[in-house]
């Protein structure tokens, strides 16, 4: 990856668009967990559009679902990164990549919990 020249201004928004993009399709592409990840996160935006709740209940739930994807996102980058600088196995590699899996399982319980509430509102 070339080194991005200096961007200003709009110009520079367009670039950290494009690079944020490529990351998510990068990610979509060769994470699996990531991908049935997005799947259910595009069904669940459906029953969260359904669902008759309150406008803030269905923020939380669509946030709490955003979050997972982010904390996943991140997780694959850790996990990428420490691949790149360590191939073999390695005490501490082993530790940032277990770390990374714990955020996004913390993640999934926190959507748990949201969606929870949400349908304990609905019932």
């Amino acid at each position: 990856m070339d080194k991005p020249k200096s961007k200003k201004g709009m110009a520079r928004l367009v670039a950290a668009l494009r690079y944020s993009l490529q990351g998510i399709v990068a990610c979509y592409r060769n994470e699996e967990a990531f991908r049935q990840e997005v799947i259910v996160f595009g069904v669940l935006l459906v029953v969260i559009i359904l669902m008759p709740v309150s406008g803030m209940i269905k923020l939380m739930l669509f946030s709490i679902n955003s979050l997972v994807l982010i904390v996943e996102l991140l997780n694959s980058a850790v996990e990428a990164i420490v691949d790149r600088v360590s191939p073999e196995y390695d005490e501490l590699a082993g530790r940032a990549k277990d770390m990374g899996s714990a955020a996004v399982l913390l993640s999934l319980i926190a959507a748990a919990a949201v969606w929870a509430y949400a349908l304990y509102q609905v019932i």
